[in-house]
């Protein structure tokens, strides 16, 4: 498989999880228009407010599977010149619209059952009312479950927060009938005291998932999981020592290229490293779907025991530093005098501080040498 069959397997998974996608939000669109109509003529007839405030959360959240089919058709658009890389982070942005959605139901939630406990209304439900409410709850509790768990399966924040919201639509709509029952039996007006404790727990939702969908936009932290998979997929080679600074850039859900630099024997050619890297490649993205898009090559000394004397002493003067978690690319050029290697480091300390301290301390213990050394960032495991 070379790189214009990977793309090809790119582009079918992406087409399948687009359909399973839409399909998914059409359900819902469907299931909340009918359940906003019933919930509307019950809340109408009734006089209750929180059947109403129901009724519209359900129109909110028909508005969220419509804005979840349209930003998937846009970021599945094909890569173009202006957007080499596609436009797969565009969906972000639909989890982020949706997040606002769900905080903002919450907010009004909140706002108009705090005004009916100020101003409490006598509520009429019959128990036809309460049968409905009942159907609503247990097909709110599917939808939910069945949209989360196709986002999850596809990957889709949009679809995974739609779910999500479904689900506290259930818990919602529960409170609701169970107030109700309660105004009957015991005649205590306790729907708009419920209305606010969960609002509250809808707010608290759409706060999180706003900030989980932030976190993808601005970039996190590589999952230290799939890092040690890639590494030691990489390592299984026979000719690599060792795999280090994995860069793994995200572009949308599913789509991730990625960079690597693998440490090799002086002794190998360029058609043999070409080789190499290659199979790499392949192998990467048949386990993982991850496209590395650039493998850097370290070379090491593989028979001289003046240069292992060197990176021991080395290695010892840089880990004596917390900032300092690992050095690798050592590589010591004994008759040009050069000495390099990186340097991995903390976030405790600035890269120039800690360049500056190791440039003078192994300069102080190797005089003779010239030294390159390069700081690496800690962005994976």
């Amino acid at each position: 498989m070379n790189g214009n069959c990977m793309r090809a397997a790119e582009g079918d998974t992406e087409r399948s999880r687009e359909r399973t996608i839409i399909r998914a939000s059409i359900i819902g669109i469907a299931t909340n228009f009918l359940l906003a109509a019933f919930k509307a003529a019950i809340g109408i007839a009734s006089n209750s407010i929180a059947i109403v405030l129901d009724a519209v959360n359900n129109i909110s959240d028909a508005g969220s599977s419509l804005i979840t089919i349209i930003s998937t058709k846009l970021a599945g658009k094909s890569p173009d010149k202006k957007h080499p890389f596609g436009y797969g982070r565009i969906e972000y942005l639909s989890s982020m619209i949706v997040s606002a959605i769900i905080l903002y139901a919450g907010m009004t939630s909140l706002v108009e059952s705090a005004k009916k406990i100020i101003h409490p209304v006598r509520a009429e439900y019959s128990v036809l009312s309460l049968v409905i409410l009942g159907v609503a709850v247990i097909a709110k509790i599917v939808l939910g479950l069945y949209v989360q768990k196709t986002g999850k399966k596809v990957n889709s924040g949009a679809l995974t927060a739609s779910g999500a919201d479904a689900l506290f639509d259930a818990i919602l709509s529960s409170s609701v009938l169970a107030s109700a029952v309660i105004y009957l039996i015991f005649k205590l007006p306790l729907e708009a005291f419920v209305g606010v404790v969960i609002s509250c727990f809808i707010i608290k939702s759409g706060i999180e998932m706003i900030c989980e969908t932030l976190d993808d936009i601005i970039g996190k932290r590589t999952d230290a999981a799939l890092s040690r998979r890639i590494k030691q997929l990489i390592a299984e080679e026979q000719e690599v020592r060792g795999a280090y600074d994995l860069i793994i850039s995200n572009y949308g859900p599913n789509k991730n290229y990625a960079s690597v630099h693998i440490e090799l024997p002086d002794t190998m050619t360029v058609k043999e490293v070409d080789s190499l890297t290659r199979r790499i490649e392949l192998k990467v993205f048949k386990e993982t779907g991850i496209v590395l898009t650039a493998v850097g090559v370290y070379s090491f000394n593989t028979s001289n025991d003046e240069a292992a004397r060197i990176q021991n002493e080395v290695r010892k003067i840089v880990l004596r530093h917390d900032w300092a978690l690992q050095t690798h690319g050592f590589y010591v050029d004994l008759e040009r005098k050069i000495l390099r290697f990186d340097t991995v480091l903390s976030f405790a300390i600035s890269p120039e501080e800690a360049i500056q301290t190791l440039y003078t301390e192994v300069s102080a213990a190797f005089p003779d040498y010239e030294l390159q050394i390069a700081p690496d960032v800690d962005v994976s495991e």
